[in-house]
């Protein structure tokens, strides 16, 4: 792994009313905390905390989180949303600005819907390989395929959205052996292609309710058999 150089970056704000929509996803949600359990350990890093609704479940299968989220405006709220999880720290910064605080220290490092967000997403991922033990855990989730870039995306600041190939190389250049990587929601592909590409339609929390209540439980049904080449999701695991 390089030596890290990491400039300190102003707290965005952001208000996030497309993104709150997201919230709304709980069975989608369960899908990747399942998937993500078994490498979590302990003591967990999550990066891009948001108001605390992933937190909350990570925290059924771990001891100790510390939940990062940079936004001035988006902390109170995830204080307010874990006031009473003890065993949660929160802390109003950037990863990459505290990650010397933690060399060696979490079992896991966790960013859902978070690493596209991130302009130096390289850097991340090497501050990410700094923290954690040797033998833990990197866990990822993220938008996937380029051609799926919508105004939505723009508008919520992901800088892009990955395919297999590209995070798998920065992952590995990070230092990480790939434990597991694949596509998920096949069937989610042409309805945001169709809504967000062409029609450059949002999301709302109904929209993102009733997709994620009637077809999510059949995809990871489905997904559990069949693994697909492509998807409108990415998952990650790898290993220090």
């Amino acid at each position: 792994m390089k030596n890290i150089i990491v400039e300190s970056i102003e707290k965005p704000q952001y208000f996030g009313r497309d993104l709150e929509a997201m919230s709304f996803a709980t069975n989608y949600h369960n899908w990747i905390a399942d998937e993500f359990k078994p490498y979590l350990g302990n003591n967990v890093a999550e990066i891009g905390a948001g108001t605390g609704n992933f937190s909350k479940l990570l925290i059924e299968s771990t001891k100790k989180i510390v939940a990062f989220e940079p936004s001035e405006n988006m902390f109170p709220q995830l204080q307010e949303q874990l006031r009473e999880y003890k065993s949660i720290t929160k802390i109003n910064n950037y990863f990459v600005d505290e990650y010397l605080k933690y060399k060696e220290h979490f079992d896991s490092v966790v960013y859902v819907n978070v690493l596209e967000h991130i302009e130096g997403d390289e850097k991340e991922l090497s501050c990410a390989y700094s923290g954690l033990k040797k033998g833990g855990h990197i866990l990822i989730f993220a938008p996937a395929l380029s051609y799926l870039y919508s105004d939505f995306d723009r508008k919520v600041g992901h800088y892009r959205r990955y395919h297999k190939k590209d995070l798998i190389m920065i992952v590995k250049r990070a230092g990480f052996k790939i434990v597991d990587v694949r596509y998920l929601d096949f069937i989610g592909i042409l309805p945001w292609y169709v809504a967000l590409v062409l029609l450059a339609k949002t999301l709302s929390a109904e929209k993102v309710s009733l997709y994620d209540t009637l077809v999510i439980p059949i995809v990871r049904k489905i997904e559990s058999i069949i693994t697909f080449p492509i998807g409108k999701n990415i998952l990650l695991i790898a290993q220090k």
